[in-house]
Order: C-alpha cells, then sequence, then structure tokens
C-alpha cells in the first residue's frame, strides 16, 4: 500500500506548478468563477462541454492537476447540477488541500511569547 501511495504522490508531482503562488490563485478562482457564471446562460449543448474542457484544462495548468478535479468535470454533464457552482468550490478545496500539504502541522516556527516590560 505504501509503494502505491508513493508511485501516485510521484505521478502527482509531474501535474502540479512548481510553487502554488498568489497570481496562480487569483486566476484559478477567476477560471472557475468564469466557468460556472458562462454556464447558466450558455445552455445550448456544445457551450457546457466547452467550457467544462477549458476550465479543467486552465485549472490544471495553474494550481496543478487534483483527483477533486476529476469528479468535478464529471459531474457537470448531469443537466441541474451543473448550474450549481462546482468549479469554484473544487478550486478552493484544492487550494486548501494544497496549503495544509505545504504547511505540515509541525514544520512551521513557533511564535515567540509576547514580551511584557
Amino acid at each position: 500500500m505504501a509503494l502505491m501511495k508513493n508511485w501516485w504522490r510521484q505521478v502527482n508531482r509531474w501535474w502540479r506548478p512548481a510553487r502554488l503562488s498568489g497570481w496562480r490563485i487569483a486566476l484559478a478562482l477567476l477560471v472557475a468563477v468564469t466557468a460556472d457564471g458562462l454556464q447558466i446562460p450558455l445552455q445550448a449543448p456544445p457551450f457546457p462541454e466547452i467550457i467544462d474542457v477549458v476550465a479543467m484544462l486552465l485549472t490544471s495548468l495553474l494550481i496543478g492537476f487534483h483527483l477533486l478535479l476529476l469528479p468535478t468535470f464529471a459531474i457537470e454533464f448531469v443537466p441541474v447540477v451543473g448550474l450549481l457552482p462546482t468549479w469554484t468550490g473544487c478550486v478552493v478545496a484544492v487550494i486548501g488541500l494544497r496549503r495544509k500539504e505545504a504547511d505540515p502541522p509541525g514544520t512551521t516556527p513557533a511564535r515567540p511569547p509576547p514580551r511584557i516590560n
């Protein structure tokens, strides 16, 4: 099991950006909000699918591929559920998970106690 987990981490590193920076986060959120917003007025059959493919690719390039993007991509093909802000929710969740992975507990230096004179 540990071998499989290590293998998957190696594969997952190929899809990650070098560093999750502020502008990557902002652009990924902009892509997600735009994709969710455009799917409401553009309900003709080819448009929602095109929007989803573009959102998946741009999000993967900006914040790196994560397994949470796959169910989000698939659920967008369900007619009524596609109107929910699933891309925005997924991008926020992936950003939170990436930040948690980047700063595991116990690695941040402890703050010194405040000095009282």
